[in-house]
């Protein structure tokens, strides 16, 4: 599984697109996407969840994200994107004791 995250500012949203992203507005990762936004509806972060096959790496990741910011069809300028692979990611439980070198 991928997280990506995609920086950038929207081009001239008309009233309807800026309700559409306002209705779209969350901080979870999706497949399909979610937006947060400044209050004046003009920068965005998009957040995208891709399910991660064996060989697939950033590039497919940023692909599919890509893929799901056109979907929603709003007119966009590109800052930056950031991949994180969530297989990469350790998780250490609480309680369990911390292996220590001596």
């Amino acid at each position: 599984m991928f997280r990506v995250m995609i920086l950038g500012t929207f081009d001239a949203l008309d009233d309807a697109a800026r309700d559409a992203v306002r209705a779209a507005g969350d901080t979870a990762f999706t497949e399909a996407g979610t937006f947060t936004h400044d209050q004046s509806v003009s920068a965005f972060t998009f957040r995208c969840q891709v399910p991660a096959g064996p060989d697939d790496g950033e590039n497919e990741a940023t692909r599919s994200a890509m893929a799901a910011l056109e979907a929603h069809g709003h007119p966009y300028r590109l800052l930056r994107v950031a991949v994180t692979d969530m297989r990469d990611i350790k998780i250490r439980r609480k309680g369990r004791p911390r292996m220590t070198s001596g």
